[in-house]
């Protein structure tokens, strides 16, 4: 049964570049970017751990502990971890976790047959403080993944969790958000003081809440 949003994430123990851990306790109450590498030594993921590492502020201050998967050993991942951070001018901040008996990547349904018997696709997973999966994106191996637009959608649901908005389409921090429906427009100026505007009655603008 593949995770679903909103079902709560599974917690495992599991050994990773930096000890073992508890899911769980590692993420503590931070919300939690879990992604996975279809192997160790591949040149897309070896982009990816450059560029994720590259933006550890970026997370930070989102509140964001990051974790990446892949089913290769831990001793295979320090080799890995020795090239990523001399190709890509970095140092590997974060957890690579070992599932080498790939019972992470099953509770997660990273494996997909069709494309790979054995490896996993590129999914990630973005995890609530309450543990909860708030967003899932699953790529090819062959593709990289874009993570300005993983901030982005972070920015997004940290803003929605808090306020009674929604982002529209391209919307990026600072930019005006989406009145949910739920708020009757004549509710709208007690808890949107900035303002709107309607678009359309069913269509309503206001200035990011919390800027």
């Amino acid at each position: 049964m593949s995770l679903r949003l909103g079902d709560k994430a599974p917690n495992f123990k599991a050994k990773t570049s930096e000890g073992e851990i508890d899911f769980y306790e590692y993420l503590g109450d931070s919300w939690g970017v879990l992604f996975s590498h279809p192997g160790d030594y591949t040149p897309v993921c070896t982009t990816e751990l450059g560029k994720t590492a590259a933006l550890k502020n970026e997370f930070e201050k989102r509140n964001v502990k990051v974790i990446a998967l892949s089913v290769d050993s831990v001793e295979s991942h320090h080799g890995w971890i020795n090239d990523i951070n001399e190709t890509q001018g970095v140092e590997v901040n974060f957890p690579i976790i070992a599932d080498e008996d790939r019972k992470i990547s099953e509770a997660y349904d990273m494996i997909h047959p069709n494309a790979s018997v054995n490896a996993t696709v590129r999914s990630l997973f973005i995890i609530g403080p309450d543990k909860a999966v708030k967003l899932i994106i699953t790529y090819p191996a062959s593709t990289g993944r874009n993570f300005q637009e993983i901030l982005r959608v972070i920015d997004s649901l940290q803003l929605t969790a808090n306020y009674s908005v929604a982002t529209p389409a391209d919307w990026k921090e600072g930019e005006d958000v989406v009145i949910v429906p739920a708020i009757k427009t004549e509710d709208i100026p007690a808890k949107f003081p900035k303002g709107f505007t309607a678009v359309k009655p069913y269509l309503r603008l206001t200035p990011q809440p919390n800027k």
